[in-house]
């Protein structure tokens, strides 16, 4: 068979090469980065590699389906090795393999593929489908062969199923890494459409058709922005510059632990404040259904021998109850943690929150919050941009989805507090420590 030369470029190779790596991978971000191309010759080079494997490449819709995948297939697939069925929407390969194109243009039609076998389940454009049809149709990637088994996918941010596309691949973790989830692994691979070498020769001018767009659509479409959505509270928030990698926190640096509590959700973080008044939230604990004794425990457990200063939370912990006449703080503090309250105004503390996050010059001229979260904070990272503009007064986050208010709720008890910076090295450890002390107490009377 003659040599063909497909011009892949990198992010295209890491999709192939995640065969065998994750059970399940998307491919996607911005619009132009390749992706439906990088599918097609994923499937030619798994249909040649394993014989008599079986494959379904989906799209919503017939005509979609038509007019992209099948007509680009006919087009790159090597006419020697391969036929197409127009009347079955089916190839085959001269070793035995086959791909189906199909579509799933309402959740009934995935019952088409009831009785249906598959090594490899491939959807194109991910978010224009609902989750019930991607699980569904997980059900059908079996067999008796001992071929690497996925689900392979590629898609843009936005549409019907971008919610549940975004939680189930991007916010459990960082990009390009594989990720363990229950019994199966999970890979994302970003891409841009700055990777895509031939569009950019070719037609020079897209780039500047995508910034035309409104904003929402060009942070999707040419940024692959997922965490822009309608009304979003914290639009300052862009995952590149807000989320870090993790470092050693140094010994100097101010620490905090602030809080959001109740059966529903323990929701805390600490947070450490450098010399410059930049501040690192670096560690998070996430969890319900905790009673106080065993959110304290958690929490005493989870930071070891890296004590914060202060314990920051809500105003109404300190609300008395009537089966005890004890308020939840003084519950805390029995249990080992000392509370600090911190300020009851919802707009005023958003407004605080939003300064941290703001990008600006850094001390080093680089453009940057003053707040950045480490990327193993998985759960303020998936939250905190979800968050909208509450419908009755535009100063407010929405509470409407109350799961997602937190993580956020926790860091705005934080900024509320008025953190201070850490002092320099050579400062008298003794009189750094009394002065924040001083301001801390004065701030938590009444």
């Amino acid at each position: 068979m003659r040599r063909i030369d497909f011009g892949l470029y990198p992010k295209q190779m890491d999709f192939i090469n995640s065969t065998g790596k994750a059970d399940e991978v998307l491919y996607g971000g911005a619009a132009g980065g390749g992706k439906s191309y990088g599918q097609l010759i994923d499937a030619l080079v798994y249909a040649t590699r394993y014989p008599k494997s079986r494959q379904l490449i989906l799209r919503r819709t017939l005509p979609e389906l038509e007019k992209s995948l099948i007509r680009v297939s006919l087009g790159i697939f090597p006419k020697e090795i391969y036929k197409y069925s127009e009347s079955k929407h089916t190839g085959t390969f001269s070793n035995g393999s086959v791909i189906d194109f199909g579509y799933c243009d309402s959740e009934t039609d995935v019952y088409r593929y009831q009785s249906a076998e598959y090594d490899v389940i491939r959807f194109d454009e991910l978010t224009h489908f609902t989750e019930q049809m991607y699980l569904y149709l997980m059900s059908r990637l079996r067999g008796i062969t001992d071929f690497p088994r996925a689900m392979k996918s590629s898609t843009n941010p936005g549409g019907i199923g971008h919610s549940w596309v975004k939680k189930r691949f991007i916010d459990i973790g960082p990009t390009g890494k594989v990720h363990s989830i229950g019994s199966g692994k999970r890979l994302f691979i970003p891409a841009t459409v700055f990777e895509n070498r031939a569009l950019m020769k070719n037609d020079p001018e897209y780039v500047k058709r995508l910034k035309e767009l409104s904003a929402k659509d060009r942070k999707q479409l040419l940024e692959g922005d997922w965490d822009v959505n309608e009304g979003q509270y914290f639009s300052e928030w862009k995952r590149d510059i807000h989320v870090m990698r993790p470092f050693e926190i140094p010994k100097n640096w101010r620490r905090y632990f602030a809080m959001d509590y109740g059966l529903d959700m323990l929701a805390g973080y600490w947070i450490a404040v450098d010399p410059f008044d930049n501040a690192y939230v670096y560690r998070e604990v996430y969890k319900s259904g905790l009673i106080i004794s065993e959110a304290a425990k958690l929490i005493l457990e989870t930071q070891g021998s890296d004590v914060p200063e202060v314990y920051i939370a809500p105003p109404d912990m300190w609300n008395r109850r009537q089966d005890t006449g004890k308020s939840v703080a003084e519950l805390f503090y029995e249990y080992g943690i000392c509370l600090y309250k911190a300020g009851n105004d919802r707009v005023q503390g958003w407004y605080s929150l939003k300064e941290w996050l703001h990008p600006r010059k850094d001390e080093f001229g680089e453009i940057l919050p003053k707040l950045r979260i480490f990327e193993n904070c998985t759960e303020v990272i998936r939250t905190l941009p979800a968050l909208v503009f509450d419908r009755t007064n535009p100063n407010d986050v929405g509470d409407s989805v109350h799961e997602y208010t937190h993580a956020a709720d926790a860091l705005r008890y934080w900024a509320a507090a008025r953190p201070m910076h850490a002092q320099p090295e050579e400062e008298d450890e003794e009189t750094a420590a009394e002065s924040f002390i001083e301001n801390f107490l004065s701030y938590g009377k009444g």
